[in-house]
């Protein structure tokens, strides 16, 4: 603490002036300086809550992201099982192609042999009746040659 001369009429004016003004300069000062770190608190808090605001933010993204992720892992599963299945599929009906091919090769291969049977068979016929037939004319003829022969 700041001690003062004393004068006639109690301490002395200038000394006392001083000091005010040096306690003054010290008041504003320190006035300044809280302001200052009032101001600055303000900021930090500012900041603060802006840093909580992004914190929300990327955490939000962060879960789309999570659920982006797992979305792009489901589709890439249900497209491998689509394309198994597809895989599945295309073999089934391959298999039953050639089955279907292997069947039709053997109807249309019993029908070309029943149609080859029924082609000899109607060849053979077809000699037997132009033997028959060329027996019935040879014995008509023969007929035809006797009645000739016999005087009427």
């Amino acid at each position: 603490m700041e001690k003062f001369s004393r004068s006639i009429r109690g301490y002395d004016p200038e000394e006392v002036n001083a000091f005010l003004d040096k306690v003054i300069i010290q008041v504003e000062n320190m006035v300044q300086e809280l302001k200052e770190k009032n101001d600055r608190i303000s900021q930090l808090e500012i900041i603060e809550y802006e840093y909580n605001i992004l914190k929300e933010k990327i955490s939000h993204y962060e879960n789309m992201e999570d659920t982006l992720n797992k979305a792009i892992i489901m589709a890439q599963r249900t497209s491998d099982q689509m394309k198994v299945t597809a895989h599945q599929e295309s073999e089934i009906i391959l298999e039953d192609a050639r089955k279907n091919a292997s069947r039709i090769v053997n109807e249309a291969l019993i029908r070309a042999e029943k149609t080859e049977y029924e082609a000899n068979m109607l060849r053979r016929n077809i000699n037997i009746f132009k033997r028959r037939l060329k027996s019935i004319i040879e014995s008509q003829l023969e007929i035809v040659d006797d009645i000739e022969k016999v005087d009427f």
